[in-house]
């Protein structure tokens, strides 16, 4: 896509450090890793929504009709692209959830299917900086349904992944879609280890990547 000047991605520098998205649905552990992955690489921290787009994302999903809301998370990815830019040129960056999960999240809520929403958000896809790792988490289904039963912040939609027959099921099929068209893919199973093991063993991927 041929941007206006005023549309153009602006650059800071040659450097750029390893960016890392973490990708998955809620109560994978992704939160919790993202704390360990920043602390251990000494990186920054970014979820997909920075604000202000986050204090505006309850009302959005209460409020707004599914392409206002798809185009109200796309500006939020957009946004986040720019914070990655700015970051990456002093320090790597780790993000919690990044565009897999505007996919699949929203085609699961709405009943779209995945390839359609990716063919909306497709000409904004070239501003947007990809990932050089994404670690998408996975574990039994049962093992996921009992890590989110167990948080203390489950908002709407955590419960509806609980309560909505086959919304769970519908975004774990999503991430398989969308990660099987991502070349910077990296299935990481969770079940039975500690956030310290998992940590562990995408360190151990990045170095043996880098190698």
């Amino acid at each position: 896509m041929n941007l206006p000047l005023a549309y153009t991605p602006r650059t800071y520098g040659d450097t750029e450090h390893p960016f890392i998205a973490l990708e998955g649905p809620s109560g994978m552990g992704k939160s919790t890793l993202e704390n360990l992955l920043t602390h251990r690489l000494q990186a920054m921290s970014l979820h997909t929504l920075p604000r202000p787009h986050n204090d505006w994302s309850k009302a959005a999903n209460s409020h707004l009709a599914p392409l206002p809301q798809l185009c109200f998370y796309l500006s939020g990815l957009l946004h986040s692209s720019d914070c990655v830019r700015t970051a990456r040129s002093a320090t790597p960056v780790i993000a919690d959830r990044y565009q897999s999960s505007v996919l699949a999240c929203h085609a699961a809520a709405h009943g779209i299917p995945v390839e359609q929403v990716r063919q909306l958000a497709a000409p904004f896809l070239p501003y947007i900086v990809q990932p050089t790792h994404t670690f998408y988490l996975r574990c039994r289904t049962e093992t996921l349904q009992a890590r989110m039963r167990t948080k203390s912040d489950l908002k709407q939609d955590d419960t509806d992944l609980l309560t909505v027959p086959g919304r769970l099921d519908q975004v774990l099929f999503n991430f398989e879609a969308v990660a099987s068209q991502d070349p910077s893919a990296i299935w990481i199973d969770t079940d039975d280890k500690t956030p310290d093991q998992v940590a562990h063993e995408i360190l151990h991927t990045l170095e043996r990547t880098r190698a």
